[in-house]
């Protein structure tokens, strides 16, 4: 057996040339049925629960979870479980949305009598607008499409593509209209990078205490370069006798100094610090400290409490470390 390059180029363009003319198809369908869809699924005030067999069943998965992790409550059940005692699960508040390309789908005809009696709006995405299951819905969604992109016609390929297409404009629609934002959507994805970067403070990550680089202004400028290297963040705050933040140095500080052949043995730090520095605050999200470096072409940042006063200190390996990178 042997690949044929150019045959199997040419066949894979095939496949998503269909499966985007199934999309396309899907533009026109978004008419008052997908409305009244929405408007039954925000009116929900259970969970929405999502079922489905076979192919479809892989699809309701993904489609329940964007739902939920969109600001949609929902949940995938699998229709032969339902039939065996799952069905409890699906409550009077809740909407069911059910997927079956045929619409004829033995589990889900078997299940329908028990939901009508819940007596919870179902929404279906089918093939098929003149099946059982299109007809017995509260709303059908048509999902179908003209051909199937495996060239046999029989694989679910196209009509899968549309349906879970069709449930992401489902989830979108709801997410605008609940004023769902990017806040809420990390808080359902607090290990994501997007949660790290929406949810994470400056105060979680930075460097406090003793392990906070510091001199003080008389201090040389040795003894400077030896607290930088020992607490290893590219800087080093600089305090006067009380305390006060009055100044940093930093390694590209180091680089200018010594260009102008500053003696590193006498010379006191607070005569070549950076007198004009940014800072963070510990409540500012990493992601905004991150700006910050970016932007100033720094890799450290003082951070300093409401009163001004200094509380730690971050540089850009923390941020890499913290995945906000």
């Amino acid at each position: 057996m042997k690949l044929n390059p150019d045959k199997t180029r040419e066949l894979a363009l095939a496949v998503l040339d269909t499966e985007a003319e199934g999309i396309r198809g899907l533009m026109t369908r978004i008419d008052a049925r997908f409305i009244r869809a929405c408007e039954h699924l925000l009116a929900c005030t259970g969970r929405v629960v999502v079922t489905g067999m076979g192919k479809s069943g892989h699809v309701g998965n993904k489609i329940a979870a964007t739902l939920a992790s969109t600001g949609t409550p929902a949940f995938f059940v699998h229709p032969g479980e339902a039939s065996h005692g799952d069905l409890g699960m699906i409550t009077p508040g809740d909407t069911v949305i059910a997927l079956s390309n045929s619409g004829e789908t033995d589990e889900l005809l078997t299940i329908l009598p028990l939901i009508r009696r819940l007596g919870v709006p179902m929404i279906a995405l089918t093939g098929n607008p003149r099946s059982t299951l299109a007809r017995e819905a509260t709303v059908n969604l048509d999902v179908s499409v003209a051909r199937e992109a495996c060239p046999l016609g029989l694989a679910p390929t196209a009509s899968t593509t549309a349906t879970l297409a069709m449930g992401d404009a489902l989830a979108v629609a709801l997410l605008e209209a609940r004023g769902f934002t990017a806040d809420d959507f990390a808080r359902s994805h607090p290990g994501g990078r997007l949660g790290r970067r929406l949810l994470l403070h400056v105060g979680d990550i930075m460097h406090t205490g003793d392990r906070i680089p510091m001199v003080r202004t008389d201090a040389r400028l040795s003894d400077a370069l030896l607290e930088i290297s020992r607490q290893g963040l590219g800087m080093t705050v600089v305090v006067d006798e009380q305390g006060r933040l009055m100044g940093v140095f930093t390694d590209g500080d180091l680089r200018r100094t010594l260009d102008r052949g500053v003696d590193v043995h006498v010379t006191a730090i607070g005569e070549v610090m950076t007198r004009q520095f940014k800072t963070a605050t510990p409540t500012m999200l990493a992601a905004e400290a991150l700006k910050i470096m970016e932007d100033h072409r720094i890799s450290a940042l003082p951070v300093l409490d409401e009163n001004r006063r200094l509380v730690g200190a971050l540089n850009m390996h923390d941020l890499l470390r913290a995945g906000v990178v």
